[in-house]
């Protein structure tokens, strides 16, 4: 239980790093590209999967399976439905509950981090 909850801890700390590239690469595409907000938001979300890989393969899990691209697809189909999952609720606590974009963004990312978290430990770098 006591490594279950450090490794949950990293992983939380990994996704700080991931979340200020989501925020910024939202920012950025949203509010001065002025790119659509829910695809700005899947940009955002998707690089900073690809560092939380890195990140989480080395530090979180300390993954030392040889097959690095097939655990890197299965990672990026996790965040892939991590991603669906976030959109779906950044939808329904925007506009459903008119709460702020960037607000519910934010109870979007906790929701999916629990998701993530839990299909990556149990799948993705159980092998």
């Amino acid at each position: 239980m006591i490594e279950l909850i450090v490794k949950f801890i990293r992983f939380c700390i990994v996704g700080f790093s991931g979340l200020g590239i989501d925020f910024f690469t939202t920012w950025v595409l949203k509010d001065k590209v002025v790119l659509n907000k829910y695809f700005s938001n899947s940009c955002g979300f998707i690089l900073a999967a690809s560092s939380n890989y890195y990140l989480n393969r080395i530090w979180t899990f300390n993954s030392i399976n040889p097959d690095i691209s097939k655990e890197f697809s299965v990672f990026l189909i996790v965040s892939v439905i991590g991603l669906v999952i976030n959109n779906i609720l950044l939808f329904i606590f925007h506009k459903k509950y008119n709460n702020n974009f960037y607000f519910a963004k934010i109870i979007a990312i906790f929701i999916t981090t629990i998701w993530n978290f839990l299909a990556n430990n149990f799948y993705t770098f159980a092998f």
